[in-house]
């Protein structure tokens, strides 16, 4: 079955709308990637400051391929000469899994 990887970030309350703006001005970028199945940002609601970032993938190798290609080459910048823009979080570690069971919604009717 397929892994899962949670990217979980400190985002100060006053960074919130910047993260979730730049998330969202990256819409696209990883859908395309061999092996991925599935995105979603997490805002929290109550008891954290973390984001969670899920992404699904197909395997590790996939996920690694993504990491050392696509990724990399994202978080490095365009080259525009421009400077980089601070980072929105104060923190970050990334949880990986395996999914061993998953259910979906019965067809109604």
């Amino acid at each position: 079955m397929s892994i899962v990887k949670i990217n979980a970030l400190t985002v100060p309350a006053e960074q919130r709308e910047v993260l979730e703006q730049r998330f969202a001005s990256r819409a696209g970028a990883v859908e395309g990637s061999d092996g991925f199945e599935w995105f979603e940002l997490l805002r929290p609601v109550e008891g954290t400051d973390q984001y969670l970032v899920y992404t699904r993938w197909r395997s590790e190798e996939d996920f690694q391929a993504w990491m050392e290609g696509p990724m990399k080459a994202a978080h490095q910048g365009g080259g525009g000469g421009g400077e980089r823009p601070k980072p929105a979080a104060s923190g970050s570690s990334v949880w990986s899994f395996e999914v061993v069971q998953q259910a979906a919604p019965k067809p109604q009717g």
